[in-house]
């Protein structure tokens, strides 16, 4: 009986090549026919209705962003010390951005959210209100606005101008 094996280096790649070839056109058929890479929009109006209906605080939407920010998430939740809103965004950009609305003190919903190390950046005006720019965590700056019987975030790892854009475009 000889101890060296049969199969060649050759061999080897054939059988290599008839296991890759498959999964190959099971991705291009995933990616091109069933998108893939898309991202997944939800309708936030069950959320925003079920958010106003409870009335715990004054709800805000977005209006007049351009059909090329897509809605990923959309929650409203009863939490410890009040309610929260969470609207999740993929921006024209591909980036994520969060809108969340709350009823939870401030002092005790911004170190949750932004972490301990979030940090205030100074004030800016958008729409005739005030908001506070934060460091968040990572790479993620926010927009903070605070309201007596709420407080907005507008959170992610999306360009300024994105940011902006969105905190903006509340009504």
């Amino acid at each position: 009986m000889s101890g060296k094996s049969e199969r060649s280096p050759k061999d080897m790649a054939i059988s290599l090549l008839v296991l890759l070839v498959p999964i190959a056109l099971l991705l291009a058929f995933y990616r091109g026919f069933l998108g893939g890479d898309q991202a997944t929009t939800v309708d936030p109006a069950p959320a925003i209705e079920q958010a106003r209906s409870a009335n715990v605080f004054p709800v805000s939407q977005p209006q007049g962003l351009g059909g090329d920010w897509k809605t990923v998430s959309a929650r409203y939740q009863t939490v410890e010390g009040g309610a929260n809103l969470r609207l999740g965004y993929l921006t024209p950009e591909g980036r994520g951005v969060q809108l969340l609305q709350s009823s939870v003190p401030a002092d005790r919903l911004l170190p949750a959210e932004l972490t301990s190390q979030g940090q205030p950046q100074g004030p800016t005006e958008l729409a005739g209100r005030t908001w506070q720019l934060y460091t968040a965590r990572g790479n993620q700056q926010a927009l903070v606005l605070l309201e007596p019987t709420r407080t907005v975030i507008v959170v992610g790892d999306a360009r300024d101008n994105e940011l902006r854009e969105l905190a903006g475009s509340l009504r």
